[in-house]
């Protein structure tokens, strides 16, 4: 029986994704994605789990998009444009969305390469370390393609068009510790240390308030392109919601108290 393509497994309020191909370089193909998008709802449907870890088994994060899986390959010429498509919006785009919808907070843990669509795949999560060895690439014009799965989105966003564009033009690896220098991801970390890292990371996450965080996800994910007033009434409905929550009450108690928080 061939290993499972995604691995899941719960330790207390956190759930560790593990994409399983590493063989070929957890290279991203149908049965993959299908799995991680299942993977991601039965999470975000335990109550349980609060914080979610995505990382790579083997020597990469992900090498983006297994081409020959996908059967642009072999493909005639004509048909490659369809097949890539369809591929692109049947099973990248619900991925990446889900991602950056789901209410758990999410920290990508890059263990090695992370190229094309895998580099997308960590951009669309909240929190990214990696491990000083790792390294980020928009690999797509290498083969006659531009940016996919959010990437165009996510980099300007990150760290400035004129750094977007070195990197989707020129398509140069960029090592973890430029990357963190330049804003791209969160933390960058010797290679012993990046899971332990992540875990901290996520056991913070998951010992905060569950609405809240949720709906700072929401607030931020859609500031860039909303009006200031548009963004002040959505903090404050997202506000007067989190003030509903027990979680608000245990905050002020714990303030008044002079201790932590004990969110439920």
């Amino acid at each position: 029986m061939a290993d499972p393509v995604v691995l899941y497994e719960v330790e207390g309020a956190i759930g560790r994704i593990t994409l399983n191909r590493p063989e070929g370089l957890n290279g991203l193909n149908r049965a993959l994605l299908g799995t991680l998008l299942e993977t991601l709802e039965t999470a975000e449907q335990d109550e349980g789990v609060r914080a979610l870890i995505l990382t790579g088994s083997g020597r990469a994060f992900s090498a983006g998009q297994d081409l020959a899986e996908a059967g642009v390959i072999d493909a005639p010429e004509g048909e490659r444009p369809a097949i890539l498509g369809e591929s692109l919006e049947r099973f990248y785009h619900p991925v990446i969305l889900k991602l950056r919808e789901t209410p758990l907070p999410v920290v990508a843990a890059v263990n090695g390469i992370a190229a094309g669509a895998g580099m997308s795949l960590a951009l669309a999560c909240d929190l990214i370390v990696a491990a000083e060895s790792a390294s980020f690439l928009q690999a797509f014009r290498r083969i006659g393609l531009q940016p996919d799965c959010g990437s165009s989105y996510f980099l300007p966003r990150l760290i400035g068009e004129a750094r977007a564009r070195e990197l989707a033009l020129l398509g140069e690896a960029l090592p973890a510790s430029q990357a963190r220098d330049w804003g791209l991801i969160n933390r960058c970390v010797p290679d012993a240390r990046l899971i332990a890292e992540a875990e901290a990371l996520a056991g913070k996450l998951a010992g905060g308030p569950r609405r809240a965080q949720a709906h700072a996800k929401r607030a931020l994910a859609v500031s860039q392109e909303a009006s200031l007033p548009e963004q002040l009434n959505l903090e404050a409905r997202l506000q007067v919601d989190c003030a509903a929550d027990p979680d608000f009450a245990e905050g002020l108690a714990a303030f008044k108290e002079k201790r932590p928080a004990r969110f439920h």
